[in-house]
């Protein structure tokens, strides 16, 4: 699936940046609980958003930001971990990635673990931030999960202006 990036702005279907990924958790993934680290998942969750964050600006991109995560349920070792992401929202150069993670006990019952928001940045080839086409919105829940996604955003904005203020004083 090649594309110039520069010459075609046309919006990428959220589709095409889906990703499922599975991790199985195995001893050395656990703290001495039997569960798994919260570190191993959030590199899990980064990898599997920046996956999507790549595929829907096709090229690189790095990690500016991810909100809190809350653990829902613990990951036991033995389970399976699987990790769902999509962009749900692309601004100039960065783009929201939801991800939600599951565990998955042999036998298929699946049950939610937590669900992480992550920020990530299109670069170009020196680094810089380059722009990043928007998202062609298919569904009801694309058109939900974009307008959520657009409250987090702003929310974002507001945080990073705030923290810049008093840095100035």
């Amino acid at each position: 699936m090649s594309r110039d990036r520069e010459d075609d702005d046309s919006p990428v279907a959220i589709s095409v940046s889906r990703v499922e990924m599975t991790q199985l958790v195995l001893p050395g993934d656990t703290n001495s609980l039997g569960t798994a680290f919260g570190g191993r998942i959030m590199a899990w969750v980064d990898i599997a958003a920046g996956i999507a964050a790549g595929r829907h600006s096709a090229g690189p991109v790095v990690t500016a930001s991810v909100d809190d995560l809350h653990f829902i349920r613990p990951i036991r070792q033995g389970d399976v971990v699987v990790l769902k992401a999509q962009v749900n929202l692309a601004g100039n150069s960065s783009m929201e990635i939801g991800v939600r993670v599951e565990g998955e006990k042999w036998g298929g019952e699946r049950y939610h673990a937590l669900t992480a928001y992550t920020t990530f940045v299109a670069v170009d080839e020196n680094r810089r931030p380059r722009t990043t086409r928007k998202v062609l919105l298919e569904s009801d829940e694309d058109h939900r999960r974009a307008s959520e996604a657009a409250v987090r955003m702003a929310e974002r904005r507001r945080r990073r202006q705030d923290r810049a203020s008093r840095l100035d004083s």
